[in-house]
């Protein structure tokens, strides 16, 4: 059966499989890719969880949050163990009749970037049918604010402190997007809670696709990011109108911008927001923050490139 998209918040499903009650920080982005991905992809189903933020927080014995299959492995291996799995159910399918789930993965950046990239490269190269979902919050927020892979140029973490040196990182984050699709995938994904209807939508492609497939959402994390948890979504728009975090989906072989941004803010809207970046907008930091805005307008023309070559 073919799910289909939406057009309006009115007609996502009222049912719910992730419970209230978890243990996850106020404004945390985690729990509405979860609560959307659930309602989003139809039983059977089982989700495969990579130690990190959502694990820890939802599963705190004797109690869980997830009203589905679930499935709690290491940091590292999320996506050898769903691969597992789904091969597991691909036999029973054959031999005995069993109905195939779909298998979704979460895991973090550290998990996915980092030291659970080996394993993901691994079950995309080998095509198992699979909807993998990084939560990026860029840093191991779990194990106390590290920088990862996934760390934007300039942030400051606690394994990257912004000092009068080194102000934060200075190396650019990786982009997971086009990693996923070298491995010849057929659907890829950007996700953002600001526009919870795109992330639907998305992750009802991802459902339809047969084989391998990668979404990679943004997490706005107010414990790691240092900002009011009142103003995490406020944090999430403002990535996607300064250009920080394109919204675009990778189809088949095409490129397409699902959220245009024609006129961004500017990047200074974003930084200011957060403690992780304010250091960027002292005097001082001027050349790095020209740095980064260049970094982003190379990005969002590149992918406008992509987007064109496509139509």
């Amino acid at each position: 059966m073919e799910l289909k998209t939406i057009k309006t918040l009115k007609e996502i499903p009222r049912e719910e499989q992730f419970a209230p009650g978890h243990r996850l920080c106020a404004g945390c982005g985690i729990p509405q890719v979860v609560r959307l991905a659930l309602k989003a992809v139809p039983d059977p189903k089982v989700v495969v969880n990579a130690t990190g933020c959502l694990e820890v927080a939802t599963t705190i014995f004797p109690y869980t949050s997830w009203g589905v299959p679930w499935v709690h492995i290491a940091f590292e291996n999320a996506a050898a163990v769903a691969s597992g799995i789904e091969a597991a159910f691909k036999i029973l399918s054959k031999k005995y009749g069993v109905e195939k789930p779909k298998i979704i993965v979460f895991g973090g950046d550290g998990g996915t970037f980092d030291i659970g990239f080996q394993a993901l490269s691994g079950a995309l190269e080998r095509g198992h049918d699979m909807i993998y979902i990084c939560y990026d919050n860029e840093a191991y927020m779990n194990t106390g604010i590290q920088r990862s892979g996934a760390t934007p140029k300039g942030a400051s973490t606690t394994t990257s402190p912004a000092g009068k040196v080194v102000p934060g990182k200075l190396e650019r984050k990786k982009n997971l997007i086009e990693i996923a699709i070298a491995h010849g995938i057929r659907y890829a994904a950007t996700m953002n809670p600001a526009f919870p209807v795109d992330m639907y939508n998305k992750i009802v492609k991802a459902a339809n696709t047969p084989g391998p497939t990668v979404l990679h959402y943004f997490t706005p994390c107010p414990t790691g990011w240092y900002f009011d948890p009142s103003r995490s979504i406020e944090v999430a728009r403002l990535a996607v109108q300064t250009r920080i975090w394109p919204l675009y989906e990778y189809d088949n072989g095409k490129i397409r911008i699902t959220v245009p941004v024609k006129e961004p803010r500017p990047v200074e809207d974003y930084f200011k927001l957060q403690g992780r970046f304010r250091h960027l907008l002292e005097p001082e930091n001027k050349w790095l923050l020209e740095e980064i805005k260049r970094d982003i307008e190379e990005n969002w023309q590149k992918l406008m490139r992509m987007a064109e070559q496509s139509k």
